[in-house]
């Protein structure tokens, strides 16, 4: 109408002002036309365009609702975005991860278990222990745009007697205690009841429930001491209470308890012996469960315990002692005394070794037994060599990222000396021709320094920093590659046999550094056989439905490609196999071995995304398993290796910009560029770099170290190409090329890794310059 009205009142001025009303009425249809067509565009066009709508994150809250899985949602830039209830219930004020409250080594994990995210969709910690909770963690990358992670933390799936306790209560278990006259609840350590059986619901409260009530405030407790259900009066049976303390799980406390009535105060039930509904009753728990005497004799066993404490049928034992070391029998013996006395009322724990495993220690939990019969006393064993087990794995992982960390360090700065020392060498070398005297002397010295290069590329290897070319490979071919090789090495003593299995998915690999790890552990099994034997490689296919029978639980469900390289030797001792693959770590004599030969096969294929487990026999010999995941893309084309360049072809002009820190690698390189034919303008770090870039001088080439200190390589260079973004980049630097490219959102940059010859360096920047 408003539209219709300003068209009239437009066509009346027209009117006016022309004088001639088929003009105005001719004005009036065409404005009347055109407001049509764009009510009709927006009725029809525009709203039924859909919007791009944000994400709704209270949807995607509610959609992560769960009891058992308290998940988190983080962006690229490390903001969280979206949490549970659980997540906050589990970490006050929902802290946004990695940075939980959490202990260190634990953030450290978390830290890396973003970055394998990030870089290869998914990873996965097996335990993280943070305030009585035992968890284990997934983190997936995920979105439309793969930009935001998404963690999973869940409770560990080693025993948790708490939770146990309750699918007792609350499934069948509950319902069968219940008909046999057992009332169970679970109560917590705020003294209220979490959740309880049928039975006990009944007799209680009346009305079917029990869950959230205080416990004691259910009882009456007369002068003598009989405790009967308040809601059924002084004139009720007795009441019996067993007590079994789940606080040695470090689960807030939980108590289980057993009411049953007192039958031997009413029907007469012969004191002496264990009730036959109480033997029926620890022998349906999932927890290994024991009554001894006030002496100390057992009187009753689950069949869990007998099986922990290798007890065959029919053959109890007469004393707790008899089960555990000698060490341990007096501990024991004087514990249980002290119990079935009423010495000690509160439960407790102690860690003994049992007859049938004495190289692990498992948890003793005691606890005193009243109004049971002859029993004083209950016995609990609970199986911690799964947690040890996991708990030397996290130090060893912990140990082993520190000792890589710590080498990679110690080789970059290495790096940076080798690099000035082989420089002056070849500097040396271009004034001196073969014959002259001080010739053999500097190539002495430029060998020697080859070699400790050669050390620095292992210590990169093992803390995974070294620059790999991967390609995809088949196991079979590389094997084939270095067969001679390897037949030449073990000698006449010793026969390799090698065998391959069917069905063989490519992996991705760096096909020389894969040949290397062959070759070091073949050469390791020949020195664990000095009067020869055999040696074995296999290869096997390993599909993801199979990898969790290996029971290996840093290993991800997925295909793999195994190696498995065998030897007939000595073997390793027990207690040096977790040491094998630290670097300088070795068994063999002084002068004999550097330590570095495993740790390198450790770097290479943990780099590679592979995993590699030593096991070993004293006397029977040791097998090396390498699992590589598949690799289920289309095999590349080898690249075609680029033609040498000649030594007259290095010459070149231009005018160099090198920012170096170290001082002796700066002046190496400015040499040598200068020898070259370069003009050669210096910088050490990124802020002198920018002054000088600034001050007017045309620059061809910036050649740059990665880290130095105030302003670092591809801070300079981003802020460089904003006025410059075509003039060509050269990184040098100690650190592996593909852990810095990760950090380097840069393009059209080259990289050559330290230490480098003259040589290198002049071809190095005699490409990046044709590259311009």
């Amino acid at each position: 109408m408003l539209i219709g009205l300003s068209i009239l009142a437009s066509a009346g001025i027209v009117l006016w002002a022309v004088g001639n009303p088929i003009i105005a009425a001719a004005f009036a249809a065409t404005m009347l036309v055109l407001a049509a067509t764009l009510l009709l565009y927006r009725n029809r066009v525009l709203r039924a365009a859909p919007s791009a709508l944000p994400a709704d994150w209270s949807l995607m809250r509610d959609v992560a609702q769960s009891d058992l899985v308290a998940t988190a949602i983080t962006d690229r830039t490390g903001r969280l975005v979206s949490a549970n209830d659980l997540y906050g219930e589990w970490f006050r004020d929902y802290p946004t991860p990695p940075g939980l409250p959490v202990s260190q080594t634990c953030v450290e994990q978390l830290a890396d278990a973003a970055r394998d995210a990030w870089r290869d969709g998914q990873s996965v910690v097996d335990l993280l222990e943070f305030k009585g909770l035992r968890l284990s963690l997934r983190v997936m990358r995920s979105g439309r745009l793969e930009d935001h992670l998404i963690w999973r933390f869940s409770r560990h799936r080693s025993l948790d007697l708490r939770i146990e306790a309750q699918r007792l209560i609350e499934g069948e278990g509950g319902d069968r205690l219940g008909e046999v006259g057992i009332m169970t609840a679970l109560v917590g350590a705020d003294g209220r009841i979490h959740v309880a059986n049928r039975a006990f619901r009944a007799r209680s409260s009346g009305d079917n429930r029990a869950e959230g009530l205080d416990f004691v405030s259910l009882f009456n407790v007369d002068a003598a001491g009989v405790r009967r259900f308040r809601q059924e009066g002084a004139s009720a049976t007795a009441l019996r209470l067993l007590q079994m303390p789940l606080g040695s799980t470090g689960v807030d406390g939980a108590t289980l308890l057993f009411i049953i009535d007192d039958e031997a105060r009413g029907s007469g039930l012969i004191e002496g012996g264990t009730p036959q509904h109480l033997q029926a009753l620890l022998s349906m728990l999932p927890l290994g469960l024991a009554l001894t005497d006030r002496d100390g004799r057992f009187l009753f066993m689950n069949k869990i315990f007998a099986r922990m404490a290798g007890v065959d049928d029919g053959e109890m034992p007469i004393y707790p002692g008899d089960l555990v070391v000698r060490e341990d029998k007096a501990a024991v013996a004087d514990t249980i005394r002290r119990f079935g006395n009423g010495q000690q009322i509160l439960s407790g724990d102690i860690a003994v070794r049992l007859l049938n495993n004495p190289e692990e220690t498992v948890a003793l939990t005691i606890a005193g037994a009243r109004g049971l019969g002859d029993a004083a006393v209950l016995l609990s064993l609970k199986d911690s060599r799964e947690e040890a087990r996991l708990k030397r794995q996290a130090e060893q992982a912990t140990k082993m990222q520190a000792v890589g960390q710590l080498a990679g360090g110690v080789a970059h700065d290495f790096n940076n000396i080798l690099t000035a020392v082989i420089g002056h060498c070849d500097l040396m070398l271009m004034r001196h021709a073969p014959g002259d005297s001080d010739y053999d002397d500097i190539q002495q010295i430029r060998s020697n320094s080859n070699r400790a290069a050669g050390l620095t590329r292992q210590l990169l290897a093992f803390s995974r920093q070294q620059t790999l070319r991967p390609q995809n490979l088949q196991l079979p071919d590389v094997i084939s590659e270095v067969s001679n090789l390897l037949r030449r090495l073990l000698g006449e003593t010793v026969n390799l046999n090698v065998s391959h299995g069917r069905n063989l998915g490519a992996v991705r690999a760096d096909p020389g550094q894969l040949e290397q790890v062959i070759v070091n552990l073949v050469v390791n099994a020949r020195d664990a056989m000095p009067d020869g034997g055999s040696v074995a490689i296999q290869t096997f296919a390993l599909p993801a439905e199979e990898v969790p029978a290996l029971g290996i639980d840093i290993m991800p469900v997925v295909d793999f490609t195994a190696l498995r390289i065998s030897d007939t030797g000595t073997g390793i001792p027990a207690d040096v196999l977790p040491k094998i693959f630290e670097p300088f770590f070795t068994t063999k004599e002084v002068g004999k071995g550097t330590g570095l030969g495993l740790s390198t096969v450790y770097g290479i294929v943990k780099q590679s995304g592979g995993f590699i487990f030593a096991d070993s026999r004293m006397g029977e010999g040791t097998s090396f398993t390498i699992y590589m995941p598949v690799h289920h893309s289309a095999p590349a084309v080898a690249p075609r290796e680029a033609p040498k360049t000649q030594q007259g072809e290095l010459w070149g002009s231009g005018t160099i910009l090198l920012v170096e820190d170290e001082d002796m690698v700066r002046a190496v390189a400015e040499r040598a560029l200068t020898r070259h034919g370069y003009t050669v303008l210096t910088a050490a770090n990124g802020e002198e770099a920018l002054e000088v870039l600034h001050g007017g001088a045309s620059i061809d080439l910036l050649v740059s170290d990665v880290v130095m200190p105030t302003m670092d390589g591809p801070t300079m260079v981003k802020q460089a190409r904003l006025t410059w973004p075509d003039m060509p980049i050269l990184f040098m630097s100690g650190y592996a090329e593909e852990q810095l490219r990760k950090s380097i959102d840069l393009d059209r940059v080259a990289f050559l890794p330290k230490p480098f010859s003259v040589q290198q360096l002049a071809e190095a920047a005699r490409q990046a310059l044709g590259a311009k």
